[in-house]
C-alpha cells in the first residue's frame, strides 16, 4: 500500500467554486430525473460514505479488510431495529449506528493487531461470512426478524416541504454524506491522518517518532467501521428492508473493489467507486442477462487496465494535461 500517495487536496478558491457548483447540481438533480434514479443516487451517496471509511483503513492506513459488509449490516440493522421495534426517528438512528459500529470496529481491531496483510484480510473475511448466519440465529430472531428480515417505512418530508419521500431522503442522505466527507477530510488532514499514513508507509519509523501503532491501528479500524455503519443505516432507510442474505460476503468484496477502482488514498475515489458498484453491475446485466458476471469481470479488467491507479488518479492525470495545454 505504500505505493499509493495520500491525497487530501487543499481547498483553493477555484476548488471551492467547483464544489459549490457540484453541490448546486446535486441539489437540482432529483427534480430532473425519475424517482427510481433518485433512489439509485441515494444509494450511491450511502455507498460513498462506506467507501470513504474503508479507504481510510485500506488506502491511508494500509490494512486490508474483506469484512466491511458486516459493519454495513450492523449499521443497517441498528437503524431498522430502532425504527421498527422502538419507534425511534430515522435521523436518530444514525448516531446510534455510528456509536455501535465504532465500538465494534475498535474491539475487532484489537485482536487484529497481530495480523497483517493477507492474514488480516482472512480474519475480516471470516467476519463477513459469519455475521449473516448470526443474524439468522433463533436467539436474535426477536430483534432481527430471522430470515424474514425487517421492513421499515420510508420517512415523509418534514415541515410540509414540497418534495416527495424519495426526494426528501435524497436530500437527507446528501446532507449526511457531505457532513461525513467534511469530517473525514478534517481527520485525514490532521494529526490522526498523518499518523495513519506514517504507519502505512513505515511502521518502524512511525514508532520511533512516538506514534502508538496499536492505538492508531485500532482507532482507524473503529473510525472506518463508524463510517460504514452510517452508510449502512442510510442504505437501510433507503431500501426500507433488511435481511441477512442482503449482506453476504460479496457485498464486502464489492466494497473493496469500489475502493480500488475509485482510487486508494483519495477522497474523491470513494465517490467514483460508489458509482461503479451501483451502476456497473446493472449495465453488465443489461448487456448480457445470460452471463452478467462475465461482462462485469471484463469491465473491471478494462477499468484496471485503463486506470491502474484508480479513476481518481486517471481523472487527475487528464485534468493536469488539460491545464498544461491551456
Amino acid at each position: 500500500m505504500a505505493a499509493h500517495r495520500a491525497s487530501v487536496p487543499t481547498l483553493t478558491p477555484p476548488r471551492i467554486a467547483g464544489l459549490a457548483a457540484l453541490l448546486a447540481a446535486l441539489c437540482a438533480t432529483p427534480f430532473l430525473v425519475s424517482n427510481f434514479s433518485v433512489f439509485q443516487l441515494t444509494l450511491v451517496m450511502a455507498y460513498a460514505v462506506v467507501l470513504l471509511g474503508l479507504n481510510m483503513l485500506t488506502g491511508y492506513n494500509g490494512q486490508i479488510s474483506l469484512g466491511h459488509g458486516a459493519f454495513y449490516a450492523i449499521g443497517a440493522y441498528v437503524a431498522a431495529i430502532l425504527m421498527d421495534r422502538y419507534g425511534v426517528p430515522y435521523w436518530l438512528t444514525l448516531p446510534a449506528a455510528a456509536a455501535i459500529c465504532l465500538a465494534a470496529g475498535f474491539l475487532f481491531g484489537l485482536p487484529a493487531l497481530r495480523l497483517e496483510g493477507p492474514y488480516l484480510a482472512l480474519a475480516t473475511f471470516a467476519l463477513a461470512v459469519a455475521l449473516p448466519q448470526l443474524l439468522k440465529h433463533k436467539a436474535l430472531e426477536p430483534w432481527t426478524g430471522g430470515v424474514q428480515g425487517i421492513t421499515i417505512l420510508k420517512p415523509d418530508p418534514p415541515f410540509g416541504l414540497p418534495v416527495n419521500a424519495d426526494q426528501w431522503l435524497y436530500f437527507f442522505t446528501l446532507a449526511v454524506a457531505v457532513a461525513m466527507f467534511v469530517l473525514g477530510r478534517n481527520l485525514l488532514r490532521g494529526r490522526i491522518g498523518r499518523a495513519m499514513v506514517a504507519i502505512r508507509d513505515n511502521p518502524i519509523a512511525a514508532e520511533a517518532m512516538g506514534i502508538d501503532i496499536a492505538l492508531y491501528k485500532s482507532l482507524t479500524f473503529g473510525v472506518s467501521a463508524m463510517f460504514t455503519g452510517v452508510g449502512g443505516a442510510l442504505g437501510a432507510i433507503a431500501v426500507q428492508f433488511v435481511a441477512p442474505d442482503s449482506f453476504n460476503v460479496f457485498l464486502s468484496i464489492a466494497f473493496l473493489v469500489g475502493v480500488v477502482v475509485g482510487g486508494l488514498a483519495t477522497l474523491q475515489g470513494a465517490i467514483y467507486g460508489a458509482f461503479f458498484i451501483q451502476f456497473v453491475p446493472n449495465i453488465a446485466d443489461r448487456i448480457s442477462r445470460a452471463a452478467p458476471w462475465a461482462i462485469y469481470g471484463i469491465m473491471l479488467i478494462a477499468f484496471m487496465y485503463l486506470a491502474p491507479g484508480g479513476i481518481a488518479s486517471f481523472v487527475h492525470r487528464i485534468s493536469k494535461r488539460l491545464r498544461r495545454r491551456t
